[in-house]
């Protein structure tokens, strides 16, 4: 579809590259945004990109805001003609699914949730048509994740899983949300994953939680002195089970400054990525494990 376009007070221009989330309406925003940012338009103060959208914020004293959509209307001509190449990075993130903390806080929040009875995990895994937890689980970490967006409380990022669209998991938010959700918490609501990168309220349902700080407005943790947020758009995710001792290991290595993730430098095609989607994956997955 075309962009769709709308003002947001005298500021704000708001750009909805399409109706539903999907890999080419991300990769679309996503050059949009980029080019917007390359273009270097007089007057553009902040670019916000999303999922299939993004927003542009400009100082009307330098810029009019007829003039600033004519300028974007322009960059959307180009996007439409950009090969749908990104270089990115894929990265491992532990995951320790169905963990006390996480289990701890669900049960406290069970009456706002649509299975009282049961656990987030148990409701996921039947409405998703698993005969059982672990299936589920499989199902979760067996394919990588695209980071579509980062942002909501600092540094979280939506996931969306890289799998076929009848493969791909899809939970409904709790009736009501929580009070409470543990930091860094592995979530999911609707059709998007994400890593809760501090504590707070919420709605997603928790499946478990990563030993991996991904926000630290210090900086003192090893791996994000140089920026406090880890994840940028366009990262793929690759999460990886881990148990409760290795959980343990892993919270230790960074409270020492010793735990490093695994990251490794790709270029993503999309349409290689369409043509054999599991195929892809594996040599995707094939470079974050090279030696």
């Amino acid at each position: 579809m075309p962009a769709r376009y709308s003002f947001g007070g005298d500021e704000h221009l708001f750009i909805e590259c399409s109706d539903e989330m999907s890999l080419e309406a991300f990769f679309k925003s996503l050059s949009m945004a980029t080019a917007v940012r390359e273009s270097q338009i007089k007057g553009v103060t902040e670019i916000c990109p999303a999922n299939a959208s993004f927003q542009v914020k400009f100082n009307p004293d330098i810029i009019k805001p007829d003039d600033m959509l004519k300028e974007v209307r322009a960059i959307e001509v180009d996007a439409e003609k950009a090969e749908p190449v990104l270089k990115t990075r894929i990265v491992e993130i532990p995951v320790f699914y169905n963990d006390p903390w996480t289990h701890e806080t669900l049960m406290r929040f069970r009456e706002r949730h649509q299975e009282p009875e049961g656990t987030d995990l148990d409701y996921a895994a039947r409405i998703n048509g698993y005969d059982a937890v672990g299936s589920f689980i499989e199902a979760h970490h067996g394919s990588p994740w695209f980071v579509s967006m980062v942002g909501f409380v600092a540094g979280l990022p939506f996931m969306y899983q890289m799998v076929e669209r009848q493969r791909q998991i899809e939970v409904p938010k709790y009736l009501r949300p929580r009070t409470d959700t543990p930091r860094l918490t592995v979530g999911h609501g609707g059709c998007f994953g994400c890593i809760y990168s501090v504590r707070g309220a919420g709605g997603y349902q928790m499946f478990g939680i990563t030993p991996m700080p991904i926000f630290d407005s210090s900086q003192t943790t090893s791996y994000l002195r140089d920026f406090m947020v880890f994840f940028r758009p366009g990262d793929i995710v690759k999460f990886k089970p881990i148990d409760r001792a290795a959980y343990d290991q892993a919270v230790e290595d960074v409270d020492r400054g010793r735990f490093s993730p695994p990251i490794r430098e790709v270029t993503f095609d999309l349409r290689e990525f369409e043509k054999d989607i599991d195929d892809y994956n594996t040599k995707l997955e094939g470079t974050l494990y090279a030696h």
